[in-house]
């Protein structure tokens, strides 16, 4: 998939107008939302809040409907039942909402900069077949220099390492001058350095009340790196602070065959079997 399609359906999409915020409401509401499709269920009866600022950890197994979780939040999906409510409207219509697909969709060799893509936030902000002006030049600069990718503005995204393939989608977002950011799986493949290296960024939009939802795997990173975590296979299996919801029964359903739980003096190691590509994963989590 080429990287315009991907992020230009997405920006289409979901930054049609600018709808007001309703302040009494959460920034996310996510009620009795269900997607079938083929005769499957994808997700079914998902119910949960979001405040503003809050780092949320959706975890599953591969095929849980995370990223169709994810979609639908942005307005690229319609559910088949229930309703997505940012501050209190449809999520089509915000320009607040901001969606980071997985590296993976994304064609790294096509012929295009890193502000290029970065001024692809301010889609929303510009209105259609408009040029950027100067004061969206120097947002997209701004937004390079918080995440640390300024010197690299010029290059050609396929030059760029996995760790800055990430910060650049996260100067999309800041250039789209995001408050709710859609991250899947932004943490695959990365290095210990690129991966605190996103850390500090997220910490840092945290800080400004950039309120966070990432997908992702690792669940021993999930426990020590977010305020609460959301156990995910299909169906919701808990929400809620990760010692609270990394217990035994909740890991077994969501994960079923693909792990399995020893129990140590240190808590429980969860040895899951098909998270990813790369093969088996360690995860050390909170003892039940």
């Amino acid at each position: 998939m080429s990287l315009l399609n991907e992020l230009h359906k997405t920006n289409n999409l979901v930054r049609r107008q600018h709808l007001p915020h309703r302040q009494d409401t959460p920034i996310l509401r996510v009620s009795h939302l269900s997607l079938q499709y083929l005769n499957r269920t994808a997700l079914d009866d998902i119910n949960f809040e979001l405040q503003i600022g809050e780092r949320l950890a959706v975890v599953g197994p591969n095929g849980a409907g995370k990223s169709t979780l994810f979609k639908i939040i942005a307005g690229v999906l319609q559910p088949t039942s229930g309703q997505v409510q940012v501050y209190g409207n449809e999520p089509g219509g915000h320009i607040c909402i901001a969606y980071v697909p997985q590296r993976s969709l994304v064609d790294w060799n096509f012929p295009v900069t890193v502000k290029e893509v970065v001024m692809m936030g301010r889609v929303g902000q510009l209105g259609l077949f408009r040029w950027p002006r100067r004061h969206d030049w120097e947002i997209v600069q701004q937004a390079l220099e918080v995440v640390r990718l300024a010197d690299l503005a010029d290059r050609q995204i396929s030059e760029l390492s996995g760790g800055q393939q990430q910060r650049m989608f996260i100067a999309q977002a800041l250039a789209q001058e995001a408050e709710l950011m859609l991250l899947d799986e932004p943490f695959t493949g990365l290095d210990v350095t690129s991966l605190e290296e996103i850390f500090q960024i997220l910490t840092q939009l945290q800080q400004k009340q950039v309120t966070l939802m990432v997908a992702l795997h690792d669940l021993k990173l999930a426990a020590e790196r977010f305020d609460r975590v959301l156990l995910l296979n299909h169906q919701m299996l808990g929400i809620g602070k990760p010692e609270e919801i990394f217990e035994t029964d909740r890991l077994l359903k969501a994960y079923g065959g693909q792990m399995r739980l020893l129990h140590t003096a240190d808590g429980v190691l969860a040895l899951e079997d098909s998270c990813c590509d790369e093969g088996v994963h360690f995860h050390d989590g909170p003892t039940p």
